[in-house]
């Protein structure tokens, strides 16, 4: 009988306690399943099995994604494909606009891969999909995820011309990293992205990080001092989980208090909403934050 040796193949770390989650349940997540997977919608909640997605959905929020599933960016902690992005399906804002009436959505959040490949980068589809939802379900507010559209204001100008409640980019992670992290980005343009968006009208802009990466705590606090400066309203901070053997590795595991520090840090910055947590996604508690 062959015998294997435990350490070429060393066990991985097992997350900490805090990181399990319960599955979602309840009546409202039930009844949106059901709804998704009968009409084959496509949301982020299901397609990226976010761990937060029966308290959002039971809170009649979710998350949508644009301009297809094929990014052209290949950025080292992201799970979605790189690679040539199929043609713009022109019908995805009325197909997009009816999902969020069938699931009876009261906040949507809607993202986009990257598509560099484009002269407009997609920003027109963009404005499209915010007034089909207008038209559809005046009722309902808004929270746009957008890229940085390679810092084009002509794109920039779509977005902020259609006034979505909420307008959100994320830094992901601190400077020292940016080139490690998101490839094809730059830390300086995506903080130009968001003082833009506020100069020119937006009332409530947002922005994320990921944690675990290998930043230290002054890189994040520096990271929150910056957008600070670039007069962003609410911040998300959350910890990086791996989402396969090709991505970058989870260097830490932050704690719950250190979590807690940060919130704590961001809130005597002055943000109005400071979301900070080991689960804590993008569109975390988005429908509180249009307040």
């Amino acid at each position: 009988m062959n015998t294997v040796d435990a350490n070429v193949f060393p066990p991985r770390e097992p997350k900490p306690k805090w990181l399990r989650v319960k599955l979602p349940t309840g009546q409202k997540y039930t009844e949106l399943r059901g709804l998704v997977d009968k009409y084959k919608l496509n949301t982020i909640c299901t397609s990226g099995s976010c761990p937060n997605m029966g308290e959002c959905w039971g809170e009649g929020t979710a998350t949508f994604m644009i301009l297809g599933n094929i990014c052209t960016r290949s950025c080292g902690f992201c799970g979605v494909k790189t690679g040539r992005p199929e043609s713009v399906d022109w019908d995805e804002p009325e197909k997009v606009a009816r999902s969020i009436k069938i699931m009876n959505i009261k906040h949507a959040v809607i993202t986009s891969v990257d598509r560099d490949d484009l002269k407009d980068m997609g920003s027109i589809i963009w404005a499209e999909t915010v007034k089909a939802i207008r038209r559809m379900n005046p009722t309902t507010t808004l929270e746009t995820l957008i890229p940085d559209f390679q810092g084009n204001t002509t794109n920039i100008d779509r977005i902020i011309a259609v006034a979505p409640e909420v307008v959100s980019h994320n830094m992901e992670t601190v400077k020292r990293l940016t080139r490690e992290v998101r490839i094809q980005a730059k830390y300086e343009k995506s903080l130009e992205v968001l003082r833009y968006l506020k100069e020119n009208g937006i009332k409530r802009t947002k922005s994320g990080i990921m944690l675990g990466l290998g930043e230290t705590e002054e890189e994040v606090i520096e990271t929150l001092h910056d957008l600070r400066d670039a007069k962003v309203d609410i911040v998300t901070i959350g910890q990086y989980l791996q989402p396969s053997k090709k991505h970058l590795p989870v260097k830490e595991f932050i704690t719950p208090e250190q979590f807690a520090k940060y919130e704590k840090i961001g809130k005597e910055l002055g943000f109005r909403h400071v979301e900070s947590g080991a689960l804590v996604r993008s569109s975390y508690h988005a429908e509180k934050h249009i307040h």
